[in-house]
């Protein structure tokens, strides 16, 4: 799954479109819930190096949140890495240059989605 592919994805699933805070970070891409304004995804370009991947350049990742008890195995797969720029306890950046699944993709963006919506307040 690419950039595109996932950003489609996510507008036909959730219904939410990217809002670009940073007008000098154009490409840096925020999904937030429409109701509380938490963030679920962010899509950014991030130097290979960073993740100790060979060759020059960028590529693009989507950090998502992840069940803190989830985050140890859910790093053992490829294209899995420690969040890039967030809290590395609960957050992860997963590749979108087709190394990571395109199904496991789909399920932690969902999960990310889970654990960042509104509560429901409890009733007295």
């Amino acid at each position: 799954m690419n950039r595109m592919e996932l950003k489609n994805y996510i507008e036909e699933v959730y219904g939410v479109t990217p809002d670009c805070p940073w007008a000098d970070s154009p490409d840096h891409e925020v999904y937030r819930h429409t109701t509380n304004r938490k963030w679920f995804g962010l899509i950014i370009p991030v130097k290979r190096s960073h993740f100790g991947l060979d060759g020059d350049g960028e590529i693009d990742v989507v950090n998502l949140k992840c069940d803190p008890v989830m985050i140890g195995s859910v790093r053992m797969n490829r294209g899995v890495y420690p969040a890039y720029h967030m809290n590395k306890a609960n957050w992860i950046s997963v590749a979108l240059d087709g190394t990571a699944d395109e199904e496991m993709i789909k399920m932690l963006l969902s999960m990310s989605y889970d654990l960042t919506a509104p509560r429901m307040r409890k009733s007295r």
